[in-house]
This record gives C-alpha cells, structure tokens and sequence, in this order.
C-alpha cells in the first residue's frame, strides 16, 4: 500500500479542483496513480479543511484565543501572587504564554 505525504494529497485535490471539463477525476486519479476511491476520499477531506491540518485534529489543546472569560479568570486566580516559575509552568501546562495572563489582567481591569 502506497503512503502518500501530505503536499502530494493537496495537489492532488487542487488538480482535481482545477480540471478541464473534458477530464473526469477518475482520469486524474488513474494520471497520478492514485486510487479513485483514496481521491475522492482527499477531495471530501478538503471540502472539510481535514487535508492541511491533520495534526491539529489530534490536537485537543486550544489557542490562547479560544479560552473565554471565565477560564481566563480562573488562570488569573490560579497564578495570582505566584512567582516567576510556577507561573512558567501553569502556562506550558496549559497552552499559553505569561503575557498572556498579562494581558488578560489588563483586560480586566480596563472593561467596563
């Protein structure tokens, strides 16, 4: 069975996404070497933004961005007069960085 790396995959798909009328994706897939069935398969991955990312779906950490108030909150509660390194370890645990909670105090104070 072929392994397939993943800039091949997007070619792949961005050629199908880019054939003339004439060419059906069967003839690509057949062109490239590559099964129908694993062409089709790449084509609805796309479709789902699942080809470019893999590793960011096995990923369950989430950006800084995407941690809400209330969690924010909690990391600022968490870390409130602690020092430089337990504060460095909170944040690698947890995805994020101290200027992050920095930040995140200053967003505090100043909302109205």
């Amino acid at each position: 069975m072929a392994k397939f790396n993943q800039a091949f995959k997007v070619q792949c798909v961005k050629k199908v996404l880019s054939k003339h009328s004439d060419q059906t994706v069967k003839d690509i897939a057949n062109h490239l070497g590559v099964g129908y069935s694993t062409l089709q398969k790449w084509i609805r991955l796309a479709k789902n933004n699942e080809l470019e990312s893999p590793q960011k779906q096995m990923s369950k950490e989430k950006s800084p961005q995407d941690w809400n108030k209330a969690e924010r909150l909690d990391a600022l509660m968490h870390c409130h007069g602690l020092n430089n390194e337990p504060i460095s370890s909170y944040c690698r645990e947890n995805g994020i960085y101290p200027h992050h909670l920095k930040a995140w105090k200053t967003e505090f104070i100043t909302d109205k």
